[in-house]
């Protein structure tokens, strides 16, 4: 069961947390548990993290965010989506729910976000899960490449059956068959008068990442200074080459790899990436 919590996030956005425990663990005044924040990458929610965040609150009071721009929080047209904002919504997850020193959880954009947040205030982090991010610029072209991908949807969908055919097989950029990517974008589809379209913008989507695609982000995981987990699918978007560097860089690096999975791959392989993951949250997490 989730309960929603909402959080004020920078300029007023209102932003939809999502607790994964039942009875919420800030009921049970007699047990402090150890808060994890679990932050999605673009165009995800909070939902994605739902097997994770149920196997968390067995120990930990476990938080799920929907970003700006995404599930259900705000998506003013207006609203900064800048690294800054996304970075300062996190710290205001943190604060606001009372997770402070909080293990974080990010997977892609998400984890970006959680690194940065923990380099710049590390009092509110004691530990970090890096899944399947790339700390080196990734440039021009591939902005590009995401902009004509948006262009190619066939949107809009007649049913969440076509969202998952298309997404988990007809997709040019899948590889091969993958029904876990189908179910992963049908959760962020929702029904409108015309048919199944997305619950996010995707001018929105590219104007967030666009805010990091052309930098490298090396600098910023330097100064992360506790204890930090980088996890990569071996068919996923981040080398094996560039990961082990990732963890050469950090002053606390551990490295895993999940096998026989892709980008999404808390999503698609559950149970491995909880073999993965949870030795280190034992350890870093109490």
């Amino acid at each position: 069961m989730a309960r929603r919590i909402d959080v004020t996030g920078v300029g007023g956005v209102n932003l939809a947390a999502w607790e994964f425990a039942d009875p919420p663990k800030t009921e049970d005044p007699g047990h402090s548990f150890p808060g994890v924040l679990l932050l999605h990458g673009l165009m995800g929610r909070a939902s994605h993290w739902a097997s994770t965040a149920r196997w968390l609150a067995g120990r930990h009071r476990a938080v799920a965010l929907d970003q700006r721009g995404h599930g259900q929080s705000d998506k003013p047209p207006q609203a900064a989506y800048t690294r800054e904002a996304y970075v300062e919504d996190a710290v205001a997850a943190v604060e606001q729910l009372g997770l402070a020193p909080a293990v974080l959880i990010g997977h892609a954009m998400g984890a970006l976000t959680a690194w940065q947040l923990a380099a710049k205030r590390p009092e509110l982090v004691r530990g970090l899960i890096i899944c399947d991010m790339r700390a080196s610029a990734l440039g021009a072209a591939s902005q590009r490449e995401w902009s004509d991908w948006f262009k190619s949807w066939p949107v809009p969908f007649a049913t969440l059956a076509d969202v998952r055919k298309w997404f988990g097989e007809d997709d040019p950029w899948v590889e091969r068959p993958s029904p876990a990517r189908g179910e992963f974008y049908a959760e962020v589809m929702h029904e409108c008068a015309d048919g199944w379209r997305p619950v996010f913008d995707p001018d929105q989507m590219l104007k967030s990442r666009e805010t990091w695609v052309y930098d490298a982000h090396w600098e910023e995981l330097a100064q992360v200074p506790c204890p930090t987990l980088v996890v990569r699918g071996v068919d996923g978007e981040l080398g094996r080459a560039e990961a082990q560097e990732m963890v050469r860089v950090l002053p606390k690096g551990e490295y895993a790899e999940v096998a026989d999975a892709g980008h999404l791959l808390p999503y698609d392989r559950p149970d491995a990436w909880r073999a993965a993951v949870e030795p280190f949250l034992d350890r870093v997490g109490e």
